[in-house]
């Protein structure tokens, strides 16, 4: 029976394995031909607006290629250099696309100088907004499809990169806004005014995707709502412990870390004590995709809460 639930589970991530770079090898070849369709609406239209779209789509091509091997790496095993995996290598490939967001918005930011210098009509609006609203949908459902895997393979990679396209989405869709209103009313100047606020709006982006990469390169703690419910799960497989204190977590990648003392009475048998830690750590596995638990076994005398404490086995 457990051998026949461990090979589920090996089949299981080997599965999600191969969606998560199924799906970023693919995003590059989404990115790909969303750019294209932006180079050619702004090739046909000449608006420095749909300019600041494409540009925005360079970035993601990067960042896609990036993804991919970030999350190849991250998947590597284990070794005598890297004893605890290569997890974090997503949060690098995270940080370069919030890097390379800040320079595509500095590149529209020039691209708007030298529009207001030397200012020209929009030539075939009608059909440039076209093909950039097919680029805008392709670009929504790929977007959500990413952040929806992301989530839940805990994979930064991938959830960076959705979240970047969907605010390329919302980009667009302001931008296609605008532009109608300005080929209504003739009113030109609203052409770089809406690209000042496409590159404000990827700056505010970039400046978001480079903080939580980050948090994740500080071994950032898992959220309250998910420390309360390892709680939860240790204290309702800790029977025959006395207590559990230094609860502490971390964040690498999709893999999450869990490290805390268990005290127990100082008579139990080595065994006896093994037993209650494989139940809490089968416990956590099972609830917890890619858990690393490490659990420190201490006696009596080293528990924090008073003797005779029944409630609930935490200091």
């Amino acid at each position: 029976m457990n051998a026949a639930m461990a090979m589920t589970t090996a089949e299981a991530k080997v599965a999600a394995r191969q969606k998560v770079a199924s799906l970023a090898f693919w995003s590059i070849v989404v990115a790909c031909v969303v750019l294209a369709l932006k180079v050619v609406a702004w090739y046909i239209t000449g608006s420095v607006a749909l300019y600041s779209d494409a540009a925005e789509s360079i970035v993601n091509v990067i960042a896609s290629a990036a993804a991919f091997w970030a999350i190849q790496v991250s998947y590597k095993p284990a070794d005598q250099d890297h004893p605890f995996g290569h997890h974090k290598a997503e949060y690098f490939s995270a940080v370069l696309e919030g890097v390379l967001i800040v320079v595509a918005a500095l590149l529209i930011l020039n691209e708007v100088w030298r529009s207001w210098q030397h200012p020209t009509p929009l030539e075939q609006p009608w059909e440039g907004l076209a093909v950039n609203g097919v680029a805008t949908v392709i670009n929504a459902i790929w977007a959500w499809m990413l952040i929806r895997t992301g989530r839940n393979a805990k994979s930064p990679a991938l959830v960076a990169d959705g979240q970047h396209i969907m605010t390329d989405v919302v980009t667009s869709i302001g931008v296609f806004g605008g532009l109608v209103g300005a080929i209504l009313t003739g009113w030109q100047i609203l052409d770089p005014a809406l690209a000042v606020i496409v590159a404000l709006n990827i700056l505010w982006q970039g400046w978001h995707v480079i903080g939580s990469s980050m948090n994740g390169l500080m071994d950032r703690a898992v959220e309250n709502q998910e420390h309360m419910q390892i709680r939860d799960i240790i204290s309702a497989n800790s029977k025959g412990a006395l207590e559990v204190h230094d609860l502490k977590t971390r964040i690498a990648g999709r893999a999450t870390f869990i490290e805390f003392h268990l005290v127990v009475d100082a008579d139990m048998s080595v065994g006896a004590s093994h037993v209650i830690c494989d139940r809490i750590e089968d416990a956590l596995k099972a609830e917890i995709p890619s858990v690393r638990v490490t659990i420190h076994v201490e006696p009596d005398d080293e528990a924090k809460l008073p003797k005779g404490t029944t409630a609930v086995p935490f200091a």
